[in-house]
């Protein structure tokens, strides 16, 4: 096979998928009588599967998940006030195509981020651009790209992409010009491109986090008029988990008794 003379050719044409499958087609071709156009026709669904494969590879490590968590391994036990059938129904992501947002806000440690990011990788799978974001982490990295002399490149970058997630929205205090970066990213996305937000912060004090009424206004007036506000009620998952840990651990702690 190394020494095939179509090798050469294939790498010259970038049909990498074809030149994999080669061999095996031509085996199978032989045993099963094949016609030159089937044969054709399977080593073309083979590059383009592999071209398919490698679009998705891309665009997961190109969306910069923390890591990628599914819907399918959220614990919707652990959280028994959130409505299944919505984010399932979310996660059909016909709201990104619609251009529409989806706000999650809920304390610490009750699965937005997971939702947000299973929501992502769904996305992701239908063929849509995604980009997962820190909102203090965005904050800092358009601050020093504006130092470069790159900001509206990267701010470019956030507007064009179908889905962009804004993960622990007003978690850290935002400068007044971290304030005004974010009314210009949902400004600029109105209607042009979908936005999850994910904050343990009430939609009520969204006017401290912008730090301006005004700004804070006009933005969760956009954010909110083609929207889904979920609100996720519960205990800390991090602490159950932790809690239940604990209690197993003590049970399988030997006695005084049988220390003996």
């Amino acid at each position: 096979m190394l020494a095939h003379p179509l090798l050469p050719k294939l790498k010259q044409l970038r049909l990498s998928g074809i030149a994999l499958s080669l061999e095996e087609r031509a085996a199978l071709a032989a045993a099963t009588g094949v016609s030159h156009v089937d044969f054709l026709a399977l080593l073309l669904d083979d590059e383009l599967e592999r071209r398919q494969q490698n679009r998705h590879q891309l665009r997961i490590r190109r969306a910069g998940f923390d890591d990628v968590r599914l819907i399918s391994q959220f614990d919707f036990g652990a959280v028994p006030t959130l409505d299944r059938s919505l984010v399932l129904s979310m996660a059909t992501c016909q709201f990104v195509q619609n251009k529409e947002n989806w706000i999650i806000c809920g304390q610490t440690g009750t699965g937005k981020s997971h939702l947000a990011a299973g929501i992502g990788y769904e996305a992701i799978k239908k063929g849509y651009t995604v980009l997962w974001k820190n909102t203090a982490e965005l904050l800092l990295e358009l601050a020093d790209a504006r130092e470069d002399g790159v900001f509206q490149r990267r701010l470019k970058a956030l507007i064009d992409t179908e889905l962009l997630i804004l993960d622990d929205f007003g978690l850290k205090p935002v400068s007044p010009q971290g304030g005004q970066d974010l009314y210009d990213i949902v400004h600029k996305r109105y209607e042009h491109g979908s936005i999850v937000v994910t904050s343990n912060r009430a939609l009520t004090e969204w006017d401290d986090i912008f730090g301006d009424g005004l700004l804070a206004s006009a933005a969760l007036d956009r954010l909110t008029h083609h929207a889904r506000i979920t609100v996720v009620k519960g205990g800390s998952y991090r602490q159950k988990s932790r809690t239940n840990n604990t209690a197993s651990t003590k049970e399988d702690e030997p006695t005084d008794k049988e220390n003996l």
